[in-house]
């Protein structure tokens, strides 16, 4: 790849990577040092990846590196996540988003990946095999189960109202 191709590949896809990693994140620095991380990894390896295959090969990158940046902060942010389970809360969502990004953040990592690169990034069951080293029949499998958790999730009352 040369460095108009690289050039190229950042101005095509760090729009797509980042919408991707900031709706896992949640956070936008975090999201920002991943997305830039991943295209120095690009740029590191720029002479194996071929432009065809770096738009993938970024996806796939971001992805590995969004999952250790939260295996991370999970160990570190665990006790927290304690003491917000045991509030008792009645916080009523009436925002249609809000209801879609709680049901969201109750997916597993995985999961809540193959929503988005699916339906939000629209992405083939391929091309998401390839981000997430899964083969497309996995893809299907775990997109289906996912999106059977966010359906019985919005169908109770309590969570929608």
């Amino acid at each position: 790849m040369t460095e108009k191709e690289y050039n190229k590949c950042v101005d095509l896809y760090s729009d797509n990577i980042f919408r991707f990693i900031i709706k896992n994140l949640d956070h936008a620095e975090d999201a920002r040092d991943v997305v830039q991380n991943a295209f120095e990894i690009l740029w590191k390896h720029c002479q194996d990846v071929p432009f065809e295959k770096a738009k993938s090969y970024l996806f796939t990158v971001a992805y590995h590196n969004m999952i250790d940046h939260v295996r991370k902060t999970k160990r570190v942010t665990l006790v927290d996540e304690f003491k917000d389970e045991m509030k008792v809360s009645d916080h009523r969502i009436n925002n249609a988003k809000e209801v879609i990004a709680k049901a969201l953040a109750n997916l597993s990592e995985v999961q809540r990946s193959l929503v988005l690169l699916k339906d939000y990034e629209g992405y083939s069951y391929e091309e998401i095999g390839e981000i997430m080293q899964l083969n497309p029949s996995q893809v299907k499998v775990y997109l289906h189960r996912a999106r059977i958790h966010l359906k019985n999730y919005l169908v109770k009352m309590e969570n929608v109202i």
